[in-house]
């Protein structure tokens, strides 16, 4: 199905813009900036996974819940949940598959059919195909790598305005988003990767994943705080502080109809800061609901990551505490790893998640098509196998 012509304005006004930029930052990146970039890519995806992983085994527990199970202080370490230790839920498989479609989309800009939210809508159709899918399907030839991988066949809690979302080819759209009265935080926790596009400006990051999170989750607080997210990533990756790049997100959402539950949300959680020692209390205290709304998780996970000591801490405080442990867990942990770098990570905490080679791999693929794409493909060269592992399609 082709549905480019589905495109908004905005999207348009995106995508030339976008090419733009990329073909002039590619020309900047010395090796030191390289390394940099590939280090909060890496952080960025390991940091997801990692909170993910350690939210799961006390997702939809209480507080008190959590605190039989595991102690006064709570989960403090990585602990079984689908089986094992470390193993990570559907927040970081769309988030893998996140990173595929953008990869797929600037790798089709060569074609001249540039429209990113196209690109990764077919990725989420791969990913669908992972939850119901015994294993990879070889005679689909636009799978490409990513979708090989077969321990992505495994159905994690995988959210229902996702699947719902997800079901048919149709892609939905500002102007008619599936699911409009969605509003959790499962389209802002895959959202991460529209961050890490360092070459695009920030209202057109904060655009793009907007409209791809009302590809499942029509609900403004859920494609707004989706947005507002991926600006704050996009900070972090071009080296600003956390309080910075809330900021700016706080400025690009003044402009956005409807935006005055995510921007309070963000306020609660800078206020938050000063309002004593961090503890489950505080974080409680960000989410006057259930603590499931996209913009009360977001505001948790902001919290969490300004007050963190160090990355343990943060997704420690993430994730105790009665809301979605692993939604606030993996959104904490992209911050966390965005800012700092892959080498902040807990190493006790890496060798035991799952799928981390394969996340290493596509970080790397990421930042490779990002600082070196015209190498790899475009009028005057072509690499085979990276148009295999990345099908123009």
């Amino acid at each position: 199905m082709d549905t480019t012509a589905t495109a908004s304005p905005k999207a348009a006004t995106a995508a030339k813009a976008a090419t733009a930029t990329g073909a002039t930052a590619t020309a900047l990146w010395g090796r030191t900036e390289q390394q940099d970039f590939r280090s909060r890519v890496r952080g960025t995806l390991l940091g997801t996974a990692i909170g993910d992983a350690l939210g799961a085994p006390v997702a939809g527990l209480s507080l008190d819940g959590i605190r039989k199970a595991h102690g006064l202080e709570g989960l403090t370490e990585l602990a079984p949940a689908y089986g094992r230790r470390g193993t990570v839920t559907a927040s970081t498989q769309l988030t893998l598959f996140t990173v595929d479609g953008l990869i797929r989309a600037h790798v089709r800009r060569d074609t001249g059919a540039w429209h990113p939210p196209t690109d990764v809508h077919r990725a989420y159709l791969r990913w669908t195909a992972t939850q119901h899918d015994w294993g990879p399907d070889e005679r689909r030839k636009d799978n490409g790598w990513l979708a090989q991988e077969e321990w992505l066949y495994a159905r994690r809690g995988p959210d229902r305005a996702c699947m719902t979302g997800f079901a048919d080819e149709i892609l939905g759209t500002l102007e008619q988003p599936k699911n409009p009265t969605a509003r959790d935080a499962a389209a802002t926790v895959r959202s991460s990767p529209f961050g890490l596009l360092v070459g695009w400006q920030p209202a057109l990051v904060l655009q793009l994943a907007v409209e791809c999170a009302a590809q499942s989750h029509g609900h403004p607080t859920a494609y707004l705080s989706a947005g507002a997210f991926a600006v704050i990533v996009h900070g972090l990756t071009r080296g600003d502080s956390l309080d910075s790049a809330v900021q700016r997100a706080l400025g690009l959402l003044g402009s956005r109809p409807a935006h005055q539950p995510v921007t309070d949300a963000l306020q609660r959680a800078v206020s938050a800061v000063t309002a004593g020692t961090p503890s489950p209390r505080i974080v409680e205290s960000l989410s006057p609901g259930d603590g499931r709304d996209a913009e009360d998780a977001l505001a948790v996970a902001v919290y969490c990551a300004l007050v963190a000591e160090d990355v343990p801490h943060g997704l420690r405080l993430a994730v105790n505490h009665g809301g979605d442990s692993t939604v606030t867990g993996a959104l904490c942990g992209a911050l966390l790893g965005a800012l700092h770098g892959e080498t902040a990570l807990p190493p006790a905490w890496l060798t035991d998640l799952e799928g981390r080679a394969t996340m290493l791999e596509l970080a790397d693929d990421f930042a490779l098509e990002m600082t070196q794409g015209p190498a790899l493909h475009g009028p005057a060269v072509s690499a085979p196998g990276w148009l295999a592992r990345y099908p123009r399609g």
